[in-house]
């Protein structure tokens, strides 16, 4: 059968059957290389495959695949992904100047949409695209593979959007030692994936957004570490340039598990940041947002509950804000156990704003070190207008750090809690420190108790 370069190709007419049990490889293979700048589309069915369909695009032209009303499943029953794109924009970045004439004649924004595709194979993965400009992903579903959408070597302009990446063995979207810029998870349901939702590894990303989606449970609570969304730089990469907002992010506690975690180069703060996480709801982990070794970042404007270690752990952080954050302690989001201890702690901090934040209920350590907000070894740490209400140990803890300044903070307990020792406590050289402002309710041992040196206290006020 002849068709014209543009119409739509069905594989049923290559043969494919679409009864779940008919390898129909061989035949949906012969209809994408019938589809010379076309659209590929499965018809209502369950077409099973054993093998990687690859499409490159300098052969096969702009190609769209397409299911009808999303009635159609892909079944990967061998190893590797269903479908790889590959591109030849190996070499160019998003200027429209370095764009050769054959990606836009042959390669721009190749399509997959309305598909489910499900894995068969302990190894089977969904979506692969190498070297591609302007691939566009939407309105998939894709569950039970090992990773769900693969990005390799070199990607420009990406958007994924209004998909459901669902109970995979491995990670939802795997950024794997890529080079994007441009990137966009949109309105996408990221889900019990065993490894990670989203995972950047070893990569350089710039411009990338993660908003408006539901990602969650995304972990292996008998397993190794994992997190909703993790951006790993330790070996090498650098992600910069990215926002955060409007997700919900919440899961259950697993070993070393975080909702948001970023791992920068301990020897040099610059390859992760210039990041904004605004906006969202982040809950149920062993911490919440964990930023090791990174650099400008924002986080503002965000709920969160059940930290059940920290809400908040920075170790190695310059120039941060943590703004406007409500850290709550539901009463119906509690059961008796386990205990969810919640809180900040700032190891090694410098130029760090914590401002406006309301933290109820919260405070891990013991009363030696432990409090809602604990400040070690930093330098030009302002902690300001913060409310902070029943507080375990202490409400504000300062350790062996210069040049800082608590103001205008509220540190109260209900009388049924009582279990605030101090409200304020400062120790070892904490030399240019200013603790003004502030009103603070007596613990068991006392409303501010200073052990430090280099300490300035003025027109703090005592409540009951």
């Amino acid at each position: 059968m002849e068709y014209e370069i543009g119409y739509a190709i069905n594989v049923k007419d290559f043969g494919a059957k679409g009864d779940g049990k008919t390898d129909d490889t061989r035949a949906i293979a012969a209809a994408i290389s019938g589809a010379t700048d076309g659209l590929v589309e499965f018809p209502r069915g369950t077409y099973r495959i054993t093998k990687t369909l690859e499409i490159d695009l300098s052969l096969k032209g702009t190609l769209g695949l397409s299911g009808r009303g999303a009635s159609a499943s892909i079944i990967m029953a061998g190893e590797g992904p269903a479908f790889r794109f590959i591109g030849s924009h190996d070499k160019g970045s998003a200027l429209p100047a370095s764009v050769m004439q054959l990606t836009w004649d042959k390669e721009r924004m190749p399509l997959i949409d309305a598909l489910e595709i499900i894995g068969d194979h302990v190894n089977a993965d969904g979506i692969e695209l190498k070297n591609t400009l302007m691939p566009t992903l939407r309105a998939l579903l894709i569950r039970n593979v090992r990773n769900g959408i693969h990005l390799t070597s070199r990607n420009r302009n990406v958007l994924i959007d209004a998909c459901h990446v669902y109970n995979n063995s491995g990670i939802g979207i795997f950024l794997d030692q890529v080079n994007i810029h441009q990137f966009i998870i949109s309105d996408s349901h990221i889900s019990y994936c065993k490894k990670g939702g989203i995972k950047v590894i070893n990569s350089e990303i710039r411009n990338f957004q993660i908003t408006g989606n539901d990602i969650e449970y995304n972990c292996d609570p008998e397993g190794l570490p994992s997190a909703d969304i993790l951006v790993d730089c330790i070996q090498s990469g650098s992600v910069r340039e990215g926002t955060i907002s409007g997700n919900t992010i919440q899961a259950i506690p697993s070993p070393g598990g975080a909702n948001i975690r970023f791992l920068g180069l301990n020897s040099n703060l610059d390859k992760i940041g210039l990041w904004s996480i605004t906006g969202n709801h982040i809950s149920n982990q062993e911490v919440n947002i964990h930023l090791e070794n990174t650099r400008g970042i924002s986080i503002t404007g965000n709920t969160f509950i059940r930290g059940y270690n920290h809400h908040l752990l920075i170790n190695n952080g310059r120039n941060l804000i943590v703004n406007g954050n409500v850290f709550d302690h539901n009463e119906d989001y509690f059961p008796s156990e386990p205990r969810a201890y919640g809180g900040i702690l700032l190891n090694d901090g410098e130029n760090v704003i914590l401002s406006d934040n309301i933290i109820d209920g919260s405070g891990n350590g013991g009363e030696d070190v432990g409090a809602a907000i604990v400040v070690k070894d930093s330098r030009e740490i302002s902690i300001n207008a913060c409310q902070i209400k029943n507080p375990n140990f202490n409400g504000i803890q300062i350790e062996r750090s210069t040049n800082s300044q608590i103001m205008n903070c509220i540190i109260s307990e209900n009388a049924k809690n009582n279990g605030m020792l101090r409200g304020i406590t400062l120790g070892g050289v904490c030399t240019g420190t200013l603790v003004k402002d502030n009103s603070v309710a007596k613990g068991k041992q006392a409303g501010i108790s200073n052990y430090a040196t280099g300490v300035l206290m003025k027109e703090n006020i005592s409540i009951d």
